[in-house]
């Protein structure tokens, strides 16, 4: 029989783990684990006929959950993915950091271990003392990039066309983006921004004055909305990781990120990082474009992601086969 991989999701979005998960599922990996992927309440009263080998907690730490997770513990071996948490949250979000230290502290020795999306991510978490180095491993996420690795080069033109999406949430940035997009010259620059979330009435009410900003809403097809820009803008306030900045990498588009948490290790040799929440920065940066070799990071980025998925695969699979080894060494000892 197949290992049993218990996938615990709170996130009914699209996009982030939800998105990551639904792949992994489908994936080479199948072959060898039985994945199931449920809610935590759906997962609770089914855990003594499931009987998983490993489960993987999806879920954003919270007090809420200590308590869930001591008794998942209780029933199999236990891994938090935490896709959520790193220095720049702790900065925007966080009024307390003491009792958000504690908390991370509490979860994170409830289990057996922690995966970090970002080696920054996990360098916070052990500089922050919420974990053991020996408890944390990073497995960075990737996403099924065939068809954007097949977009042809674009010839570029004017008015430049810079794309962003994702959430419209505060996170994301996107307010900033457009009060940026206020500085520059129309006629030289476009922006596309498709997206959906709690922020959309402020993002309408920005772009509102600005002709060069067409707003697309959800989008649907990811490969069409990257082969039509000649750049991608991720000025997020935090990002543990960034699938996105992924995704047009694999594009083969060049990137102008905020400088923050896993952005800072994508952003190599294919775009520009600027600090975060600077309007003018970001301006800048975006109006030094039409200077630089974009063809030159478009292919280095692309190159840097090839093998994006496979090696997300080939890394979970291990770190799958030695807990799951571990855990019937358990067993044996017992």
């Amino acid at each position: 029989m197949k290992p049993k991989v218990l996938h615990l999701i709170g996130d009914k979005r699209a996009g982030g783990s939800n998105r990551l998960v639904k792949q992994l599922v489908e994936s080479k990996l199948s072959e060898d684990f039985e994945f199931l992927v449920l809610r935590l309440e759906e997962a609770k009263p089914q855990l003594k006929s499931i009987k998983p080998d490993i489960i993987i907690f999806h879920y954003p730490c919270a007090w809420k959950y200590l308590v869930d997770l001591f008794l998942l513990k209780r029933s199999s071996k236990v891994f938090i993915y935490d896709h959520h948490y790193c220095e720049g949250f702790e900065r925007e979000q966080v009024p307390s950091p003491f009792r958000f230290h504690l908390m991370l502290r509490l979860a994170y020795s409830l289990v057996d271990g922690v995966l970090s999306v970002s080696q920054v991510q996990r360098q916070w978490a052990i500089d922050r003392r919420l974990v053991s180095p020996e408890k944390v491993k990073t497995i960075s996420p990737a996403s099924v990039v065939d068809e954007m690795l097949k977009i042809p080069a674009k010839n570029t033109d004017f008015p430049l066309i810079i794309g962003a999406y994702g959430r419209f949430a505060r996170q994301k940035g996107f307010d900033l983006l457009l009060k940026a997009f206020a500085l520059l010259p129309p006629e030289q620059f476009q922006l596309h921004l498709g997206g959906y979330g709690p922020d959309e009435e402020t993002i309408e009410e920005l772009a509102r004055e600005l002709p060069q900003v067409k707003l697309l809403g959800t989008i649907t097809d990811v490969p069409a909305f990257l082969a039509s820009c000649d750049a991608i803008a991720i000025p997020s306030r935090w990002e543990p990781w960034g699938l996105t900045c992924l995704e047009a990498k694999a594009a083969g588009k060049p990137v102008i990120a905020a400088a923050v948490d896993g952005l800072c290790e994508q952003v190599r040799d294919c775009g520009l990082l600027v600090p975060a929440n600077n309007v003018e920065q970001l301006a800048d940066a975006l109006a030094a474009l039409p200077k630089q070799n974009l063809e030159a990071w478009g292919k280095a980025g692309r190159n840097s992601v090839i093998n994006a998925w496979e090696e997300f695969c080939d890394r979970t699979q291990a770190f799958l086969e030695q807990a799951i080894a571990e855990t019937k060494n358990l067993k044996i000892s017992k």
